[in-house]
């Protein structure tokens, strides 16, 4: 296997990298917007709008038949400074993994939906909390994340008990 030295990015191409990063997004191409983030993060290592577009990107390609877990995308969450991102886009990587559970509708994914739908509602009522004036993305996310469980007539798993009967 060839292993490179990769090339660094100076300073001054973030910005414009950073737009390049968001257009490949934008045209579904979450591959080359990641690598574009990753060579930022080189350079600028708590570039925050680098890191926000790399854990997007990572979570557009859930359940697209990508190798990428979640947890790729959950690693990304702490290096995030703002305690309002960190809630939303805890929330986002949730609601994106529903998402791809519904996609590929296997046994019991509406059961999981559910619970990840939820989840991803209590990380956008925590940004709700830590929202900055004039920002209502979690809330917009929060009424997005009910009209799917709504629309989907999605329940939470319902515990059976065992009753054990003695002789």
């Amino acid at each position: 296997m060839f292993m490179f030295e990769l090339k660094p990015l100076s300073q001054d191409a973030i910005p414009a990298a950073l737009e390049k990063a968001m257009r490949y997004r934008l045209l579904n191409e979450p591959g080359e917007a990641e690598s574009i983030c990753q060579d930022v993060l080189r350079t600028d290592p708590e570039n925050q709008q680098a890191l926000v577009i790399l854990l997007l990107s990572v979570t557009d390609r859930f359940g697209k038949n990508y190798t990428v877990g979640v947890t790729h995308a959950q690693d990304i969450l702490p290096r995030l400074r703002d305690l309002y991102e960190r809630a939303y886009y805890a929330g986002i990587i949730c609601e994106r993994r529903v998402k791809a559970q519904l996609y590929r509708a296997g046994p019991g994914a509406a059961l999981d939906a559910y619970e990840s739908l939820r989840e991803a509602m209590t990380w956008y009522e925590k940004a709700e909390q830590l929202r900055p004036a004039g920002n209502d993305d979690a809330l917009l996310r929060w009424n997005a994340c009910a009209r799917i469980i709504m629309s989907n007539r999605l329940a939470p798993r319902i515990e059976e008990k065992i009753v054990l009967q003695s002789e």
